[in-house]
């Protein structure tokens, strides 16, 4: 895993929003282009409506023109894997070749790398609507 992403996630999950859950997350995207684009998890009083780091960092890329991904770290608290929840694995796999790699990390580094296929297999997505 580039060291730019991760630290980019950790820098994204010390920003998070997190009022509700007191659970901050960081997401960083590695895109083609070369550029890192980062969220974090942003909530309000409506909990649990709000918004996912990697939701906010794949709008960071979109907004860009960037439009696919090349690696993405995820980044929470805790002892357990904090990985992308179903909705975000899906918003990945929009923008995310098979064997591109998922990051799951923690403050101190990189805990477990997935694919994306491996995160989200016989997924469902554009070539599906041709």
């Amino acid at each position: 895993m580039d060291q730019r992403l991760f630290e980019a996630a950790r820098a994204a999950m010390e920003r998070a929003y997190a009022p509700y859950s007191k659970f901050q997350v960081g997401a960083a995207i590695l895109a083609a282009n070369g550029r890192i684009y980062s969220g974090c998890n942003v909530e309000n009083a409506a909990y649990p409506i709000g918004t996912c780091a990697e939701a906010g960092a794949i709008a960071a890329m979109v907004q860009d023109g960037a439009r696919q991904i090349r690696e993405i770290a995820v980044i929470g608290r805790g002892g357990n894997l904090c990985t992308p929840c179903g909705g975000c694995r899906q918003r990945i796999r929009e923008f995310a070749m098979p064997e591109t790699k998922v990051h799951v990390c923690g403050p101190e580094g990189l805990r477990r790398t997935f694919t994306r296929d491996e995160l989200l297999p016989e997924s469902f997505g554009p070539e599906n609507l041709a």
